[in-house]
């Protein structure tokens, strides 16, 4: 759980200190939202097939580990 909570502040951080670039350099609030997904927007299915699968290995890891950690305790 540390792992996802660590990995999406992260990723909230990068995005914010984008957003701010963006908006520093002229950039209305929705240019920049814009900017910050359009290399999702540019991907071919090959691409978004490895992304989203591993993800969900990520996603799956973390289930598992949670749900052993959770049998031990009992």
């Amino acid at each position: 759980m540390k792992i996802i909570g660590i990995s999406l502040l992260m990723m909230g951080c990068l995005m914010g200190f984008s957003l701010g670039i963006d908006i520093l350099q002229g950039f209305d609030v929705s240019q920049a939202l814009y900017n910050a997904v359009s290399p999702f927007r540019v991907m071919e299915v090959a691409e978004l097939f490895v992304l989203f699968f591993l993800l969900f290995l990520f996603f799956a890891e973390s289930l598992y580990l949670f749900m052993k950690k959770k049998n031990q305790s009992k």
